[in-house]
């Protein structure tokens, strides 16, 4: 896995053999993030990355200006792995939680730009992650949510849907608090 863009474009990152997650591929995160280039300046969001995983998209932000980053993880090994990657890269700006990104969403006070959410694609209640997210009313004005999932599952017809970009085998379905 390496960072596509930014500051630390081309730097690679190899999570430990004990590892147990799936990070965003590459060619996905260059489409989705050539999208929001588009839309955003990375230096003034707040984003808030669920599932965080190997930290990946996180990087990908910070490695683009952005700091101010909550990163949720709740597995302890890839929470560390987390914080030594920042370290290493001397990143700035993502605060890394270790936290059941569940129990976090309904403690959490804060609003972000993009939420941005990419859970185990076997979880249990995948279709209801919009939803739950956009309970809490965590989502600034014209605050987005990015959610990744697999090819099965279709959020076309849900009322705060707006987009979908595919990468392979790779879906992002945007979401706007309606």
């Amino acid at each position: 896995m390496r960072i596509i863009g930014g500051e630390h474009k081309g730097r690679y990152i190899t999570p430990p053999k004990n590892f147990n997650a799936r990070p965003t591929t590459d060619f996905a995160k260059e489409g989705l993030f050539n999208t929001l280039t588009n839309l955003y300046s990375f230096d003034t969001l707040t984003v808030l990355d669920l599932f965080s995983g190997t930290g990946g998209i996180s990087y990908e932000f910070a490695s683009r200006g952005c700091t101010n980053i909550t990163a949720i993880e709740m597995n302890h090994i890839h929470s560390n792995f987390i914080k030594a990657t920042i370290a290493k890269l001397k990143l700035e700006g993502i605060n890394i939680v270790r936290h059941n990104v569940f129990d976090f969403l309904k403690v959490c006070r804060l609003t972000f730009d993009i939420i941005f959410a990419d859970p185990p694609y076997n979880i249990e209640g995948l279709a209801g992650i919009p939803d739950k997210i956009l309970a809490q009313n965590l989502l600034n004005k014209e605050g987005i949510i990015i959610l990744e999932h697999p090819a099965l599952f279709n959020f076309k017809e849900h009322p705060s849907f707006f987009k979908e970009k595919k990468y392979g085998n790779v879906h992002f379905s945007f979401f706007k608090q309606s």
